[in-house]
């Protein structure tokens, strides 16, 4: 049974479209490409750490709280020994109230700071903030700036925010609130207890508009003994305000460094985005394109990576056309050299269904046989040169020892072959080695015997192979005593096809594929093969010359 899901893959697969090509030109017709955005995310993590430094200003915070409250504790130690100089009793028992809160409200007026004094009892005897006496019905209280700016009361809002959730992160310090009775004892404030058993103490507390209260209590001596405590608190507007510049900063220097930095992506995007996708739409149109007329460009103002990967592809599409085009050329060769044996196979049996004399029917039975053993070289050596490429580009190259390999040739020529043969002579350095595919140069080196055998004369002749190293190079030469290249043929004999062959080998021995096939494999390995006629110092000619250059690693 056919399978249906099977029956409707092959449906799709064989419609002769790409399923994935759609999505790719879609991809290439984006207004911003995936790479651009890429670009643009990754220049914009820096500026986006900038601003979560936003959240992480606690620690600066915490060196302006210390500083002030080392400031504070400096006020306080002064305000202290005034008061315990000045504003005592003539026995130096007790605070004098009316004294006390006059030299509390100068002092503090001067570090603008609230201060308040607590007697031993607990007993508030004066505060900074009332015009009066304590218990009285005016209290000073510092007004908002005029004229305030809608867009800092915005962007304080916005950092009040921010640091609510700064204060959501783990291990952030967070304070109590502050709270003030209309009856103030020192009982209210754990700062001002501690400091009436002698010892300085310091706190912090928080408002509801995220502001803090710092405060300094420092005992007041007389003699060694205490006569009541000094408060000195003072809200965090300073620390908010440098806090906020800070910020605005901050955000400046983002909003600067966010419009360059969207400047130079969309720039290195451009310079890099953009000549890709018109490489990739210029490779689609040669791929859906049936002739040369769509090409890539070649890019060569640019000195970058694009420029060599546009020079690549561009170099690679005429080198498949190229292909192409021997591809093309080969099949028509093919074609033709095949007919021939072919037109020849068929006119002799067509001829020998007639004829009714054993004798010619023998002879075309001969010429059948010629043909039909054509065909099989042909066949064979078209088969070998197709396989070619793929074979040479999966081969593993390993050292050669050039002495050994033709030595082993000349002692297979020799016994193989009969005595009116070319006798093979070898010159070759002791352990000279090429890296090479020793299978494909044995087959060339046989393929260059072959051929000087068949145009040496029949006996006495000899077959000279020579190597020796040239640098970075091994050559290797093979030399006849026949009649040369002809002239003006010395390339047109690595062509595929080339027929011209000794007057007295019979027709067809050779497909003329041996010395193309040759010249592939040595270009494989970085080498050269060339061919040229011998001749005397008289211009007579002594043989053909075949020279392979290859490289030593």
């Amino acid at each position: 049974m056919n399978d249906p899901h099977t029956a409707h893959t092959s449906a799709k697969n064989t419609s002769g479209k790409d399923p994935a090509k759609p999505d790719r030109l879609a991809a290439m017709s984006r207004r911003f490409s995936p790479l651009t955005l890429r670009i643009l995310a990754v220049n914009l993590l820096a500026p986006a750490l900038l601003v979560a430094s936003l959240f992480y200003l606690g620690e600066y915070r915490r060196t302006l709280i210390a500083t002030e409250l080392s400031a504070l504790r400096t006020h306080a130690e002064i305000f202290a020994v005034a008061l315990g100089e000045s504003a005592v009793s003539q026995a130096g028992q007790e605070l004098l109230p009316e004294l006390a809160s006059q030299i509390v409200r100068r002092l503090a007026f001067t570090a603008e700071t609230r201060a308040r004094l607590f007697a031993a009892n607990g007993n508030l005897v004066a505060d900074s903030r009332m015009l009066l006496e304590p218990g009285g019905e005016i209290q000073a209280t510092a007004l908002p700036p005029i004229g305030g700016d809608g867009s800092d009361s915005l962007l304080s809002s916005l950092f009040r925010a921010l640091d609510k959730i700064y204060l959501w992160l783990p291990g952030i310090e967070e304070y109590p609130p502050y709270l003030e009775h209309v009856e103030q004892h020192a009982q209210d404030y754990r700062e001002a207890v501690g400091a009436l058993d002698g010892e300085t103490w310091v706190a912090r507390r928080s408002m509801p508009d995220g502001s803090l209260i710092l405060s300094v209590a420092m005992p007041v001596t007389r003699y060694k003994q205490t006569l009541g405590v000094l408060m000195l608190s003072k809200t965090s507007e300073d620390i908010d305000t440098a806090l906020f510049e800070v910020r605005i900063d901050i955000l400046r220097v983002f909003a600067f460094t966010l419009v360059i930095t969207v400047l130079v992506s969309l720039y290195l995007a451009g310079t890099i985005a953009r000549p890709v996708r018109i490489l990739a739409r210029a490779a689609d149109r040669v791929q859906r394109g049936q002739h040369r007329q769509h090409t890539i460009p070649a890019m060569r103002g640019r000195r970058d990576e694009i420029g060599d990967l546009a020079g690549a592809l561009n170099d690679m599409t005429e080198a498949l056309w190229l292909r192409m085009d021997a591809i093309e050329a080969f099949a028509a060769d093919v074609s033709h050299e095949i007919k021939n044996p072919l037109t020849s196979l068929k006119s002799a049996v067509e001829t020998a269904a007639r004829l009714k004399d054993p004798a010619q029917q023998r002879k075309l039975m001969v010429i059948i046989q010629d043909d039909v053993e054509r065909l099989d070289r042909l066949i064979t050596d078209i088969s070998d040169a197709s396989r070619l490429d793929a074979e040479l580009s999966r081969a593993i190259t390993t050292p050669v020892n050039l002495e050994k390999l033709l030595s082993t040739l000349a002692d297979i020529h020799r016994h193989t072959s009969g005595d009116d043969v070319p006798h093979l002579r070898v010159t070759v350095p002791a352990n000279l080695q090429v890296i090479a595919m020793e299978d494909r140069l044995v087959q060339v080196m046989r393929n260059l015997i072959s051929n000087a055998v068949s145009f040496n004369p029949p006996s006495g002749a000899t077959i000279d192979l020579t190597a020796w190293r040239d640098g970075n190079f091994v050559t290797v030469t093979v030399d006849d005593q026949g009649p040369g290249i002809p002239a003006g043929k010395e390339h047109d004999i690595f062509n595929r096809f080339y027929t011209e062959r000794p007057e007295n080998e019979s027709f067809g021995r050779h497909s003329g594929l041996g010395l193309a096939i040759s010249k592939q494999i040595i270009e494989a390995h970085g080498g050269t093969i060339t061919a040229e006629t011998r001749r005397d110092d008289h211009g007579a000619v002594l043989g053909a010359r075949f020279t392979l250059r290859l490289p030593v690693t």
